[in-house]
């Protein structure tokens, strides 16, 4: 038995009294309003383009500005910071000698398997912590130890452990995801009003439906989003996987880059990796549109 949720995913409430209703939103005065800078106004999707662009455009225009003229006459030394025009000419030798997309491939496959051996961890852990009070209070020490533990700490960890081949890679990657989808799974989870437990064990649901029929379809758009928020951080975990005894991938690619060049490179590969990080995001928010309809994916 699922029990029904309103749209907003809150249990439907009855008419409340005139005296008890939120007092209607009173809008600024004019004259606050008045001038460029307006408080929480709306504008044109055009406008916010042009001005999310502007940004962008005086920090090109600054980096072009340092890096202008001869080598030696520049402000910054092209081996710490090459030009944007240097930094383009390079992108041949970066896809073709580099193998940028094969070594992009690579990453995003350890991605994808610590990603995967986390969630079958954490899902079920975080599950049951945010439906049970003493599951919960037991793993509450071990959670909150890895919410202050540093992440590159677990490195050495995992080397000494499993070595510094593949397997270290991907389980030192599910640990960090696991440290930080745990706690997002106990909050979607924890976050169901008792409303509908409530209603669920009045037409006489067992525990076991009351988790899997109940807490679980509703906190769904929430352990959604909060699995799309952790595979994004993923590929700040795989920099500083790939940054120690690796074979292939971006993170090879940047610390060779900044042992023996081209330093060109370095800004390259993080371009790549923000579009490939911003499309698998992407793809997320349009999965969730479809699963999750009545909620609206969050953006």
């Amino acid at each position: 038995m699922t029990i029904p949720a309103t749209a907003g995913g809150r249990p439907p409430v009855g008419r409340q009294p005139a005296a008890a209703t939120a007092p209607a939103r009173r809008e600024p005065q004019a004259s606050v309003q008045a001038g460029i800078f307006r408080i929480r106004e709306d504008i044109p999707a055009w406008q916010a383009w042009l001005l999310g662009m502007l940004p962008v455009a005086v920090l090109l225009l600054v980096w072009a500005l340092v890096t202008a003229g001869a080598p030696e006459n520049r402000m910054i030394s092209p081996t710490i910071l090459p030009s944007p025009r240097e930094v383009l000419k390079s992108f041949h030798e970066l896809w073709f000698d580099r193998q940028l997309t094969r070594n992009l491939g690579v990453s995003l496959l350890r991605v994808v398997k610590g990603f995967l051996l986390a969630l079958a961890v954490s899902f079920p852990l975080g599950v049951l912590m945010g439906s049970f009070t003493k599951v919960k209070a037991a793993f509450a020490p071990i959670a909150t130890f890895g919410a202050y533990l540093p992440i590159p700490t677990l490195l050495p960890l995992t080397m000494s452990v499993f070595g510094i081949d593949e397997l270290q890679k991907v389980v030192f990657l599910a640990l960090a995801f696991s440290i930080y989808l745990v706690p997002l799974f106990v909050a979607a989870v924890d976050n169901v009003d008792d409303t509908y437990l409530k209603t669920a064990y009045t037409l006489g649901a067992t525990k076991g439906q009351a988790v899997s029929r109940v807490l679980l379809p509703i906190s769904w758009p929430d352990i959604w989003q909060a699995m799309r928020l952790g595979f994004g951080v993923g590929w700040s975990y795989i920099l500083l996987a790939e940054m120690v005894a690796a074979e292939g991938g971006v993170g090879w690619i940047i610390i060779t880059s900044q042992r023996i060049g081209p330093r060109e490179h370095i800004y390259l590969v993080l371009v790549f990796i923000v579009l490939v990080a911003f499309l698998t995001d992407r793809l997320w928010a349009t999965v969730g549109r479809w699963l999750f309809p009545y909620r609206g994916a969050k953006r």
